[in-house]
């Protein structure tokens, strides 16, 4: 892969601050914005896939309860309150 040169101006005392900093840890400028630049773009990617399988999933479930397979309200209650006094009844063993 080529290696381009990124130009962008910025206020004197950051960029005195961040050539101090970057030299404090034996690195030099242009290594620490390359790997702020890497770290951003993966992670506006990881957001980018983590929206996309959001999404699905929620169309997933629109899709599920517009066909009619839905949990009634009742049993999804009965069922965590099951799990809450088991969970209960768990503490107050330890106790």
């Amino acid at each position: 892969m080529g290696e381009a040169t990124f130009t962008f101006q910025v206020d004197e005392t950051l960029k005195n601050e961040f050539s101090q900093v970057a030299q404090d840890r034996d690195r030099d400028g242009a290594q620490l914005l390359r790997d702020f630049m890497q770290a951003y773009v993966r992670q506006q990617r990881d957001e980018t896939e983590h929206d996309a399988w959001f999404r699905r999933q929620v169309q997933i479930g629109l899709d599920s309860a517009n066909s009619g397979r839905v949990i009634p309200a009742e049993d999804v209650e009965a069922r965590f309150a099951a799990k809450r006094a088991a969970t209960r009844q768990r503490l107050d063993s330890k106790k």
